[in-house]
């Protein structure tokens, strides 16, 4: 009998079929579509990251296909839909990742505007755009301080609208601005990754406003940018429930850099978070947290197939309590100073196996427990180490 793995498999594969088909019978130049297919295996020393048992998984499963279709010259409708298996990471199952109606509105020799519909896909971070495609984004598993994988479903994009206007000449080089104000929902699985097991309520993303600006100087290798994101989200508590109705609200600020050359590509963030959270532990309960990090990467091009990766991260979730000394006092001990910070080192291979076939292999060092989900009721019972490891291995193919 098939597991739910292999169905999903020959579902695709009929899906392609049919684009295929229906590209092939109707106009193909007006058709576009691209999917991939990852797996990999992943083993975790010290922490539930992947699972609770820590033990050597396999669930590092990436299935997608992507489409679009012009309408006209300048009305273009696209989406996404994959599914996912990560463990603890972010719930199994599939989701839409965008599917959106792309109007370029605006089309001039230095000036271009685009207004998109409907599950718009989030542009504003150096990786947000590609972090749903495995072999586009630099790493399997990206910095967690600024791409927390329990946000995954909410950051990849939201429900509602974007505007991009983009800039172009040769006396200012490449600019762009983006801005998007939208929704996205919440499952029960999702809100109980990030709030734990105990959570019974409903979880709601009351508005997501985002912005963010761009900049690559003409003829330049550089690109810098910068970003904002403000967003709140309501808590009901269920009638059984062990907490109390509650309101968080998180604000994000990032400044980044890319360095692209011709073997030498550098990049890094640094952040600043501000989380809210009133109620939910209590019905007065308020609390601050400012929470700062930065992570810097390097990659290699050894030769036209062959590059490496080395990135240190640093993360601590309040400013004012780095080492989490007072984190562990206000508890009372049940969770351990550790749960304040994350660091991680990361080396990593990429193998470039054909032009559609690619193989990634990292080792990631951590010190701290942080991002580990769920963040707003730590686990210290699982997660009981300060230092744990991952090695994870992933086989990418794209058609």
């Amino acid at each position: 009998m098939m597991n739910t793995k292999q169905m999903l498999i020959q579902f695709i594969l009929l899906i392609c079929c049919t684009f295929s088909a229906v590209a092939h019978d109707n106009n193909s130049a007006k058709w576009q579509w691209h999917g991939f297919i990852a797996q990999g295996l992943v083993d975790v020393n010290g922490s539930n990251f992947v699972s609770n048992d820590k033990s050597l998984s396999t669930e590092l499963t990436e299935l997608g296909i992507n489409a679009s279709y012009n309408i006209e010259p300048n009305l273009r409708l696209a989406g996404q839909i994959v599914y996912l298996d990560g463990g603890n990471r972010y719930h199994k199952g599939t989701r839409i990742d965008y599917l959106l109606l792309d109007w370029a509105f605006y089309n001039q020799e230095a000036w271009q505007a685009h207004l998109y519909l409907g599950r718009f896909k989030n542009v504003h971070w150096l990786y947000s755009s590609t972090r749903d495609i495995p072999f586009a984004r630099p790493s399997i598993i990206l910095p967690q301080s600024v791409y927390f994988d329990g946000f995954r479903d909410i950051a990849v994009g939201g429900d509602g609208g974007a505007l991009k206007i983009s800039h172009s000449d040769d006396e200012h080089g490449d600019i762009d601005f983006n801005v998007s104000y939208g929704t996205s929902p919440v499952s029960k699985e999702q809100g109980q990754l990030i709030l734990g097991k105990l959570a019974l309520g409903k979880v709601q993303q009351d508005f997501d406003l985002q912005a963010s600006l761009y900049w690559r100087p003409t003829f330049s290798a550089w690109r810098i940018g910068a970003s904002i994101l403000d967003s709140d989200f309501s808590y009901k508590q269920s009638p059984s429930d062990f907490y109390s109705d509650g309101d968080f609200s998180f604000k994000f600020y990032t400044l980044n850099a890319l360095y692209e050359g011709e073997v030498w590509e550098f990049s890094g963030e640094v952040f600043q978070e501000d989380f809210t959270i009133k109620g939910f532990y209590l019905p007065n309960f308020n609390k601050v947290n400012i929470g700062q990090g930065y992570y810097f990467q390097t990659r290699y091009r050894l030769n036209a197939d062959l590059r490496f990766l080395a990135r240190y991260e640093y993360f601590y979730a309040d400013r004012d309590d780095k080492k989490g000394k007072k984190l562990e006092q206000a508890t009372g001990g049940l969770i351990p100073a550790y749960f304040a910070f994350q660091n991680d080192f990361v080396l990593g291979a990429s193998y470039d196996i054909t032009n559609n076939l690619k193989v990634r292999i990292e080792h990631h060092w951590v010190d701290g427990t942080a991002r580990l989900s769920p963040v707003v009721q730590p686990n210290p019972l699982i997660n009981n180490k300060r230092y744990w490891q991952m090695f994870a291995m992933q086989l990418m193919y794209w058609f």
